[in-house]
């Protein structure tokens, strides 16, 4: 017998079920100390040159997909990226909205896999995305992450390592993660995360460069 929408984690109503009722245990509405350290480097990674000193991220898009409350959206914004913070959940939208007040960027209801903008990416930033999907999910996570960044783009975040058993949160094996993102990014950061929230043992701040050239042939 197939499970009722709100106890299937591909479904928009098992996460508007969440976040109706409270049960949120993967945020805590803080700046984690990894993307503090990574937010200085991201205009070198990208060889991004039309920094000022208040503005580092001036130019640069931003996504943030499965935002929930997209309490880091704001960090991004605040440096001068142009951020779009996408979810699925209106439930989470509407958290969202209550959280981010005050900016210029965009808050979308929508579906990521389906998510086409007129433009592309120049960073990813994953929280809490990944393993919030099923794993038959991942490949087209994989593809549609890579369709999104600009050549050069990256995504980067924590990924939740361990054993690949129930979920969510989906844990990964760390060879199938390096096989999963392995086809179309080149990893250039990977560190063990400090203090991580007790829901996400084992979880890794890494940092993965999409190719210059066009993947058109991988991405179709």
């Amino acid at each position: 017998m197939e499970k009722p929408p709100h106890q299937r984690p591909e479904l928009a109503e098992f996460w508007d079920s969440r976040f109706q009722s409270g049960c949120m245990p993967w945020q805590d509405g803080r700046m984690h100390p990894e993307l503090s350290r990574f937010l200085p480097t991201l205009p070198g990674c990208l060889g991004h040159t039309g920094t000022t000193p208040n503005a580092p991220l001036h130019g640069l898009r931003v996504l943030i997909p499965g935002c929930g409350h997209a309490f880091e959206a704001g960090c991004f914004a605040a440096l001068g990226a142009h951020v779009v913070a996408l979810d699925f959940s209106a439930a989470a939208v509407a958290a969202a909205r209550e959280v981010l007040t005050d900016w210029k960027g965009e808050l979308v209801h929508g579906d990521f896999f389906t998510y086409a903008p007129n433009e592309g990416f120049d960073l990813i930033f994953e929280r809490a995305f990944l393993c919030a999907l099923p794993r038959h999910l991942w490949p087209d996570y994989a593809r549609q992450t890579a369709r999104l960044l600009k050549p050069g783009g990256i995504v980067a975040g924590f990924f939740f390592y361990g054993e690949e058993g129930k979920g969510p949160p989906f844990a990964a094996a760390p060879e199938t993660l390096t096989q999963l993102l392995g086809a179309y990014f080149t990893r250039i950061d990977d560190q063990a995360v400090a203090n991580p929230l007790p829901l996400f043992p084992g979880e890794r701040w890494q940092v993965w460069q999409r190719g210059k050239t066009e993947l058109a042939a991988r991405l179709e």
